[in-house]
């Protein structure tokens, strides 16, 4: 059986379960989670399996630039054509630049992420983290960055509150490509 429940006709892939809590956040804003299967694939090397697995379903995804070459082999291996550096935007997937956390940092800024981190309990952490001989000196987005990939769970708990945080103004074209994507497909499939 698909991943996902089957009556959710549209698929969004993305990276992993950080992933997954923004966009779904970002779909129940626009009452349309229940229509929508966000599916985590634990990593982007693992597309052409969930693209397998989830055939005959209308998709969309997010992936970092830097592994787009996974993305495009799997879209060639089911028979879509594409010269080389063509947009997969066409093809429903869309591109952060480093990674979704970097385009959240980026979007809201320092100070909102702070906050994040103090809404989850990790304001002191994150002090003494950017103290340390290694980061003291780097860029403030840097230290985020890291920050938040590091530590069990960390990156699920910030990627929800950052997502609350988000505005239409501020949410990264990614994201709000990706979902107009998914969007677009529901409305397509129910017409």
């Amino acid at each position: 059986m698909p991943p996902g429940d089957p009556s959710q006709s549209v698929v969004v892939l993305v990276e992993g379960e950080s992933d997954a809590v923004v966009v779904r956040h970002l779909l129940a804003a626009q009452d349309a989670l229940d229509a929508v299967a966000v599916l985590p694939m634990g990593g982007i090397t693992n597309v052409d399996r969930w693209l397998a697995r989830t055939a005959g379903r209308a998709g969309a995804g997010l992936y970092d630039a830097a592994e787009r070459r996974f993305v495009t082999r799997a879209l060639r291996r089911r028979g879509v054509r594409l010269e080389p550096g063509a947009s997969l935007v066409e093809h429903g997937f869309f591109e952060c630049d480093a990674d979704l956390e970097d385009e959240l940092i980026r979007a809201l800024g320092p100070a909102q992420v702070v906050e994040a981190l103090d809404a989850i309990g990790d304001g002191a952490r994150f002090e003494t983290f950017v103290h340390q001989p290694q980061w003291r000196d780097r860029p403030i987005g840097d230290q985020l960055h890291r920050f938040a990939g590091s530590g069990s769970g960390r990156k699920a708990l910030l990627a929800e509150q950052l997502a609350r945080r988000l505005t239409p103004a501020t949410t990264p074209a990614p994201l709000s490509g990706v979902v107009a994507h998914a969007l677009a497909l529901v409305g397509a499939r129910t017409a």
